[in-house]
């Protein structure tokens, strides 16, 4: 593996090493001459400013060197992400007072260049270059989110739940309870980084870095619950009131928790209490990334199409071994939800899931069904995920 270079420290590591790096750091022209002395075989460099020495030598090297492509209304965004976006980043550009800025800050500006709002509403056509530019933005996604999995040691636990979940609703706070609980026994929370449930995870996991984290959940809840559902028009404004209010939390390691969206739905506004956020384009690649980080486990709350997707492409994972030929525990929260004695199928009222019997056949069948758990009770949920490690 060649050393992947993302920041000063990194750089800095490189250069007292030997070998070939993929380099990713955004200006390189201080360190121009020292670069240019080194032996350059094998080397690239994505998005990087350089100075002409280092520019000439590199090329004449045979690297890699793909200079800082500028954002154009086509692909508003950058091509080589350093890093995961925070929420800061994704909003860059909202102000909460100015209604005018809905379509202006960034993640609305990519998700406008992607799509066309229709109806119907499709994937906007666009050229060669701009398709490219957007699949090399997800490689350097997922390289940036393999480094921040690799210090979770597999201590990884997914959330997934149904994004039209109410704020208000007491399913909301118990999910919220439940990620709490799971970051104070050392487990990183991820989800799907949008609005309803996954919310409700990641501001369960984001108040574990608060002196008193209950309270900080209730109190941004009473704020949250203003504008319960993601389409109301001030949801957005009581999510960053919420957050204002709460503050930075004074142990901010212990904060730190994962949201996973993708600008297919972006729809779908990332909520702003996941710490690190790793949004993609491609939902096929986000979603099984997704689920196969979460190595310690998936619970799966209340949802809908992309919920019930999600727990046969979890199952998929198990049932074939994908990762590491191991399983890991799934959860499945709401026995009537998930496995209700009798469904209305005319009724459109009715939204469960009756996904728990062809689920378990699945199991028993590749020797997972130990592994498969149907619940009512968080604590049991808890309890199922830190006694079921991934095991081969």
């Amino acid at each position: 593996m060649k050393f992947e270079v993302r920041t000063r420290e990194q750089l800095r590591m490189w250069l007292k090493s030997t070998g070939p790096a993929v380099v990713q750091y955004p200006d390189l022209v201080e360190y121009d001459a020292e670069i240019a002395a080194r032996d350059l075989s094998g080397c690239a460099f994505l998005g990087c400013a350089m100075g002409p020495t280092l520019a000439a030598i590199a090329t004449a090297a045979g690297c890699v060197v793909l200079p800082p492509i500028a954002r154009t209304d086509d692909a508003p965004f950058d091509a080589f992400s350093p890093g995961l976006y925070t929420a800061k980043e994704l909003y860059a550009g909202y102000v909460p007072a100015d209604p005018t800025t809905y379509d202006e800050y960034f993640d609305r500006k990519v998700y406008l260049s992607y799509m066309d709002l229709g109806p119907p509403k499709v994937l906007k056509a666009v050229s060669t270059d701009i398709l490219l530019l957007r699949r090399m933005h997800d490689a350097t996604i997922a390289q940036a989110l393999d480094e921040y999995v690799a210090l979770a040691n597999g201590r990884i636990v997914a959330i997934m739940g149904g994004h039209d979940a109410s704020r208000a609703a007491p399913l909301y706070r118990e999910v919220a309870g439940l990620a709490l609980q799971l970051t104070r026994q050392g487990y990183v929370l991820a989800t799907g980084g949008g609005p309803g449930l996954m919310e409700a995870a990641n501001l369960g996991a984001f108040a574990a870095g608060f002196a008193n984290p209950e309270q900080a959940i209730d109190t941004a809840i009473r704020t949250l619950a203003l504008a319960p559902l993601y389409n109301d028009k001030e949801w957005l404004n009581r999510a960053f009131g919420a957050r204002d209010a709460l503050g930075q939390p004074p142990n901010p390691a212990a904060s730190s928790n994962l949201g996973i969206p993708t600008w297919f739905y972006g729809h779908e506004p990332p909520n702003i209490f996941a710490t690190h956020i790793a949004k993609y384009f491609e939902n096929s690649v986000r979603e099984e990334g997704l689920l196969a980080l979460a190595t310690s486990g998936v619970i799966f709350a209340e949802g809908n199409g992309g919920t019930v997707q999600e727990i046969f492409q979890d199952a998929c994972q198990n049932y074939y071994r994908t990762y590491a030929q191991s399983k890991s525990p799934m959860v499945l929260l709401g026995i009537d939800y998930w496995n209700p004695v009798v469904v209305d199928y005319s009724d459109p009222t009715d939204k469960r899931r009756p996904v728990y019997p062809v689920l378990r056949k699945l199991a028993s069948e590749k020797k997972f069904d130990d592994y498969v758990h149907l619940t009512d009770s968080m604590q049991d949920a808890i309890q199922f995920i830190t006694t079921h490690p991934p095991t081969s």
